[in-house]
């Protein structure tokens, strides 16, 4: 029997009762279908940083600065340890470096140095010069030349190098390096006197630096 002639010979509610069952069946399948397909994978989108001088904007905290800059190196600090220490000399140091750092280097006080005209603790200034002296000395530190008669500023034989050793009257190159040679064995001079104990300069040429040096 073909299907028409099977429909046919259905009742109302029988074909309506079909009918019913082939649209259930339909819906069922087009369920599974839509169940079985992919389904897409969302990706949440993450915000730019935000850089700002200073402060915050919107809640987001500010970024300082270039990403990936780094700061710049510490410069280094040169000074001049000279007097009563065993090796004097020009020396470097790290920024944060005190003065008893700067006497340790140049290999420590000798016997007889007077550290108490120095302030051990205070930090190291680039171009400083750290004098020693040796005990009995009226000042250490920073050594200074004084004012001579007429306005004339004095030489100071603690600190003065040979080319301005050479300024003065009846100084020559070699006296000028005698004069060094003495306070580097020796320690910085305590008086102008001291000066007679140099090789070369007698009571003639002391009395003709007098006028003109300090100590």
């Amino acid at each position: 029997m073909a299907i028409r002639e099977r429909l046919d010979s259905l009742s109302r509610g029988e074909l309506a009762g079909l009918v019913v069952v082939l649209v259930a069946t339909l819906a069922g399948v087009g369920l599974w279908y839509s169940r079985s397909l992919p389904k897409p994978i969302q990706v949440a989108e993450t915000p730019a940083p935000v850089f700002a001088p200073s402060g915050s904007v919107s809640g987001v905290p500010a970024v300082t600065g270039s990403p990936g800059a780094s700061a710049s190196p510490p410069v280094d600090l040169i000074v001049d340890v000279t007097g009563w220490v065993r090796h004097p000399g020009v020396y470097q140091f790290q920024p944060g470096s005190r003065v008893i750092d700067a006497v340790q280097r140049a290999g420590g006080a000798r016997n007889g140095a007077d550290l108490t005209l120095l302030n051990l603790a205070a930090p190291l200034a680039d171009g400083q010069q750290i004098l020693v002296s040796k005990e009995g000395a009226s000042a250490g530190g920073v050594a200074a030349g004084g004012t001579g008669t007429g306005g004339i500023a004095l030489v100071n034989i603690n600190t003065a190098d040979e080319p301005t050793l050479e300024t003065l009257n009846g100084v020559g190159p070699a006296l000028a390096a005698a004069i060094i040679q003495y306070r580097t064995d020796q320690g910085p001079f305590t008086s102008v006197d001291q000066l007679d104990e140099v090789s070369g300069i007698g009571p003639a040429t002391l009395e003709k630096l007098r006028p003109q040096v300090t100590v």
